[in-house]
């Protein structure tokens, strides 16, 4: 299914993957991914249901500190608040599980759903990172970061 979500030109500039990828070599590309994930990644279904919706990494090769990022396919589950439950989970994840210190993320500024999500669990804005291209508009990248401590009082 993951490969799949690939063949909507839309979802690949959302999601950063690069679109016209032949369906064979996405499903091949995947079947590597989950048979080898890259050292430091943690990637882990989301699902609702039964139903995989999309994913959420935790990436990073420090111990106590890593990246958060998550993933919604295809396009017609977008705008139902899954992004948001999707990176919530996340963070608990990391911070209850992999008893992390410190989980960051960044998304570009232009996409407007992906700040308001990572606003919306509660992380901190702490600057802005290099310049992107989103849908075709400049941008560039807002961080953000959020403390064990910080998710702990959240999560009260």
């Amino acid at each position: 299914m993951f490969a799949e979500w690939g063949t909507d030109p839309v979802f690949c500039e959302h999601a950063g993957w690069s679109p016209g990828t032949a369906l064979a070599d996405r499903r091949e590309w995947w079947a590597a991914m989950i048979a080898q994930p890259p050292p430091g990644l943690i990637r882990l279904a989301a699902s609702v249901s039964g139903e995989i919706v999309g994913y959420v990494d935790l990436n990073g090769s420090e111990s106590d500190r890593r990246e958060l990022g998550y993933l919604i396919g295809g396009r017609d589950r977008w705008n139902r608040g899954l992004g948001t439950l999707v990176a919530r989970a996340g963070l608990a994840y990391g911070f209850d599980v992999l008893r992390l210190r410190t989980i960051w993320a960044e998304t570009i500024d232009a996409n407007v759903a992906s700040v308001a999500i990572l606003r919306r669990i509660g992380m901190r804005e702490i600057g802005f990172g290099g310049e992107a291209e989103f849908l075709g508009v400049g941008s560039r990248y807002r961080q953000f970061e959020l403390s064990d401590v910080e998710f702990a009082a959240l999560s009260a």
